[in-house]
């Protein structure tokens, strides 16, 4: 038998953080509409630029990490 309160909770989690998510892009969305289009995109670049850095940083460390504790890191 399935244990219902993991499923549960998650399923609320993903729910609330969907609605959450929606409303914070739609306040963005907004506060965009009031400023100047070009400042947004050019914000919008830097962030997603900044947040490759970051993902390409912590894929680096996670793999220097897992050669250093003998992982095997070879695809089948």
């Amino acid at each position: 038998m399935i244990d219902w309160v993991p499923v549960i909770f998650v399923a609320f989690k993903a729910i609330v953080l969907s609605i959450c998510m929606f409303f914070a892009i739609k306040w963005h969305y907004d506060q965009g509409r009031k400023a100047d289009k070009y400042a947004v995109l050019r914000a919008g670049g830097k962030v997603a630029g900044i947040f490759m850095l970051v993902l390409l940083g912590v894929g680096l460390f996670a793999y220097a990490l897992a050669n250093m504790f003998g992982l095997d890191l070879r695809l089948p």
